[in-house]
């Protein structure tokens, strides 16, 4: 899953960037991000990861790295989502501190020099958090309420409301990430298990200056259920008191038709009643099912051991 990374590394810094069809941001990115890398090391690298770009986004990264040797391009073989993605990056970086930030440049960049100094006082992990979610929708907003509070409570990891990808990592904190071998990968609630010294930096995030995002509504529920899975089993556990309580609703219910069939004599069965109650115990029993079969696939998925990703070039 991991390149082998070399013992002497002169590179101070390095920034990690997964791209995908982002040929409108490309130039963008560069002329905003390159200026901030030199006014903070003298020794830096970009490192862009390919990740399987239909469009233009690799011809122009072979291009711009005419012009800027400290480009090193990764290529992969085909699209294997941001998670896996952003993981390839981080294996390939040689820095003593990486920063990893999405081309849509979104989360600040501004807040590259300050993260650089919050790490140079000593700090293994700078965290960028959401000020505010203005920017959303009403459906976006109360939905990422509603899964951090979800989350948090069923989780023994802590996960900061609103942090995302756009942190450093020291090269001691980078190399733990590494060695974690999951690959239904939730990068964000690793990040938090980890531990380490942390700083975190507010700021309200900003519109995409250009492109489409590559997040819908279905891609962040999978998003979702991912952290779930992958941090809490609770909702496996959950099933075994639902089963309780329902069995003994059942019982009591029971004895309540034996008292009342003794002492008023056969009652008439209803037929919308004994549906409702059919219907009911189906739904519940597919649901629970369904939970189950969420983390039954996963553990097929980690029994495979596929490699997370696969480097088709890497140009340096």
């Amino acid at each position: 899953m991991t390149a082998p990374i070399a013992d002497h590394r002169p590179v101070e810094l390095s920034v990690v960037c997964p791209m995908a069809n982002e040929q409108d941001m490309l130039q963008i990115f560069f002329e905003t991000v390159r200026p901030l890398i030199e006014s903070c090391s003298d020794s830096w690298e970009i490192v862009v990861v390919n990740d399987g770009s239909t469009d233009q986004t690799l011809a122009q990264l072979i291009e711009v790295r005419e012009t800027m040797p400290e480009l090193r391009i990764v290529d992969l073989s085909r699209n294997f989502g941001k998670e896996a993605a952003l993981t390839a990056g981080l294996a390939h970086a040689q820095g003593e501190a990486v920063i990893m930030i999405d081309a849509d440049l979104q989360d600040p960049p501004e807040l590259i020099p300050e993260m650089v100094a919050c790490w140079r006082e000593g700090y293994d992990v700078v965290t960028h958090v959401r000020s505010n979610r203005d920017s959303d929708s009403v459906l976006k907003r109360t939905s990422a309420n509603a899964f951090y509070t979800l989350i948090n409570k069923i989780s023994d990891t802590d996960i900061t409301p609103n942090a995302g990808d756009y942190r450093l990592l020291t090269r001691a904190a980078l190399e733990a990430f590494l060695s974690l071998e999951e690959r239904t990968r939730f990068n964000k609630g690793l990040f938090e298990w980890l531990g380490f010294r942390e700083k975190q930096l507010y700021r309200a995030r900003a519109d995409r200056a250009q492109g489409q995002t590559k997040w819908n509504y279905r891609k962040l529920y999978g998003f979702a259920i991912d952290g779930i899975t992958s941090f809490s089993s609770v909702p496996l556990k959950m099933w075994s008191w639902l089963g309780f309580l329902l069995a003994l609703g059942a019982f009591i219910y029971g004895m309540v038709i034996i008292t009342r069939t003794l002492v008023f004599g056969v009652d008439q069965p209803g037929y919308a009643s004994l549906m409702t109650v059919i219907l009911f115990f189906n739904g519940i029993t597919l649901i629970g099912i369904g939970i189950m079969g969420e983390y039954l696939a996963r553990i097929f998925i980690e029994t495979k051991r596929r490699p997370l990703y696969i480097v088709r070039k890497v140009y340096e």
